[in-house]
């Protein structure tokens, strides 16, 4: 994932936490709040009750890849943050990818579809 979409500082992080709206799936919990940049910046956290570092580490690399992969669906001008419950350590591939979706769907965060195709 490029820099500039990357959530990095740990002010940000806390900014978000603290005055964002949360949507939560027993996999992963999705923050968002809008920031006044043009591109969405994400970060991603495990805490220890994901389990050791390699989970965790794991954990946040999937999720990472993820995001990574819906980036162009997400709308412009939000910091997200993700944090990986226990489950997700273990969670199968798809299921992760489908929590992740419906969250990015609960959240509001994708872009609206194009509806150029439509006859009147």
């Amino acid at each position: 994932m490029e820099r500039k979409h990357r959530l990095t500082r740990s002010i940000d992080f806390k900014r978000v936490r603290r005055t964002g709206k949360s949507h939560a799936h027993p996999l992963a919990v999705l923050i968002s709040l809008r920031n006044d940049l043009a591109v969405t910046r994400l970060g991603i956290s495990a805490t220890k009750s994901v389990g050791s570092a390699v989970h965790r580490n794991r954990a946040k690399r999937r999720l990472r890849e993820i995001l990574r992969s819906h980036l162009p669906e997400i709308a412009s001008g939000w910091d997200v943050v993700v944090i990986a419950r226990p489950e997700a350590a273990d969670a199968e591939w798809d299921q992760l990818r489908s929590a992740i979706s419906e969250l990015l769907d609960w959240s509001g965060l994708l872009r609206e579809s194009n509806n150029d195709e439509r006859t009147g």
